[in-house]
């Protein structure tokens, strides 16, 4: 009887040990070559965490790649990319940001080569870390249906690009591309 209750106690003990050093955070990459964290630092620090990964999965992913869709009428690897740039500028230029438009109409059909794709999604995101901490993120507007404030459209734009991301991570995993932040160091 002993042995069972030292059973029902240790049993549970060592299974929650060893829960909680697989979930353990590992370091991936060696210290000189992670990205500096900036997520947990506010807007700016999110975007460009998360604009680093898109743009570091962007390049990762082959070329041969960038026409795949996983099905008839769902968004291809390059449109995906293509509407984060596209809707980057939809979101600045919503914001007040002047933006070269001409770029925005049909671009997922046009921007269709990678390394178009790839220049087209870093300069959206450039635009975006330039003009940020010019917005006065309190004023007033009219976005889509809602009325709002600039602060407002700006955290959709943060969320809008979280979200393809993750779609993008999908799509590339099942490629056979591992995210770069992903790969074992060497």
């Amino acid at each position: 009887m002993a042995g069972m209750s030292i059973q029902r106690i240790v049993f549970p003990l060592l299974i929650a040990a060893s829960m909680t050093w697989a979930q353990a955070p590992k370091q991936i990459m060696p210290k000189k070559e992670m990205p500096k964290q900036e997520y947990g630092t506010g807007w700016m620090g999110e975007f460009n965490f998360t604009a680093d990964e898109v743009a570091r999965l962007a390049e990762a992913v082959p070329a041969s790649k960038y026409g795949w869709r996983p099905q008839d009428g769902v968004r291809s690897i390059s449109e995906v990319y293509v509407h984060i740039a596209v809707a980057h500028l939809f979101f600045l230029r919503s914001a007040g940001v002047t933006v070269d438009a001409s770029k925005m109409q049909g671009a997922e059909k046009k921007i269709v080569a990678k390394d178009e794709v790839v220049k087209f999604l870093k300069d959206s995101i450039a635009q975006v870390k330039e003009n940020y901490p010019k917005l006065d993120l309190q004023k007033k507007v009219h976005f889509v249906d809602a009325d709002t404030n600039i602060d407002g459209i700006m955290i959709h734009l943060l969320a809008h690009t979280n979200e393809h991301l993750g779609q993008s991570i999908a799509y590339a995993r099942m490629n056979g591309v591992v995210p770069p932040w992903s790969e074992p160091s060497k």
